[in-house]
């Protein structure tokens, strides 16, 4: 049961932020700009965030994948954070990214067996 949660997990991580950097790009664009981030860091994210979304889907055949791409979408989700605060944007934007957060760390310590 566990199992077909965190696969769950992984493909509604990976299809938001494939909807998020797909089809809400013009709401991106605008956060790094309110975030003061370059072109170059907001290509680099959405490369790796698509990179690491692909892991997650393509781990759920190869699950020693799985773990390693949790952390690295936990981060980047750490790092949203960060900026959404600093930024001082409403809950309704802090929201996303802060369940994402939490999925991605779920997924992590799923696939390490620590749950």
């Amino acid at each position: 049961m566990l199992d077909t949660i965190t696969i769950l997990a992984q493909i509604a991580v990976a299809a938001s932020v494939a909807f998020v950097w797909i089809l809400r790009m013009h709401n991106v664009k605008k956060e790094f700009n309110q975030f003061g981030l370059s072109l170059k860091v907001r290509s680099f994210v959405g490369f790796a965030k698509t990179a690491i979304s692909t892991l997650l889907v393509v781990g759920i055949w190869y699950p020693e994948l799985v773990f390693y791409a949790a952390i690295g979408m936990a981060l980047f989700m750490a790092s949203a954070q960060y900026f959404h605060w600093s930024a001082g944007n409403p809950i309704k934007q802090k929201l996303p990214s802060f369940i994402l957060l939490l999925l991605s760390i779920f997924i992590a310590l799923s696939s390490a067996e620590i749950i």
